[in-house]
């Protein structure tokens, strides 16, 4: 069975849409609980949270990683960054039993993609995808990385990728405000060369 996650009801054909990779293609995951991450997407919901108006292609925010043991690892990589991106938004995981495979290699586990409609033999309504996350946590079908518990050197990869990430944002201004409301301390940082703001 595959696996595909959106806040939108009734869909019964999953069509392709362009985006991060730039050709129209509908991912899919073969375990339901990795699609959980895609009901919410922290940048979409922190911009319309605080007014920053867009109506372009979101920025996909992935905040995730995986295990030696390919468990999905969500990663907080500021504070309370699962709570509030998830907690409180509910949608559907819809599932298909096949899919015309687009060839296109995702280097995701357990993930595929199709870049023909794929036609929904089922829907799933999940009420808080805080707490499904959290449910699927305590079943051991994925782990949490909390912030609090963040390594030094991953909080040093954070600030690195934030860094680049804001200054390669240019054309999404959208993903620049959302970077700077979560991560002040790194884009708004006066050391020096790090200063990026503005630029």
């Amino acid at each position: 069975m595959y696996y595909h996650a959106s806040p939108v009801e009734g869909i019964k054909q999953l069509e392709p849409k362009v985006s991060d990779h730039h050709i129209p293609l509908v991912y899919f995951s073969t375990k339901r609980e990795n699609t959980l991450v895609y009901l919410s997407n922290a940048i979409e919901k922190y911009c319309k949270e605080t007014g920053f108006a867009y109506d372009g292609i979101w920025k996909k925010w992935g905040p995730y990683g995986f295990t030696k043991d390919g468990i999905q690892q969500l990663q907080e990589y500021y504070p309370n960054a699962l709570e509030k991106t998830y907690k409180g938004v509910s949608g559907y995981i819809y599932s298909a039993e096949s899919i015309t495979d687009s060839g296109f290699e995702i280097k995701i586990p357990n993930a595929a993609s199709s870049n023909a409609p794929v036609t929904v033999v089922g829907a799933e309504f999940v009420p808080d995808a805080y707490e499904a996350i959290l449910e699927a946590e305590e079943k051991g079908l994925l782990e949490i990385m909390r912030y609090d518990v963040m390594s030094e050197k991953m909080q040093e990869w954070v600030r690195r990728t934030i860094l680049q990430e804001y200054e390669e944002a240019v054309d999404h201004q959208e993903y620049r405000h959302f970077l700077k409301g979560n991560f002040p301390d790194i884009v708004d940082s006066d050391k020096g060369s790090d200063k990026i703001v503005g630029r």
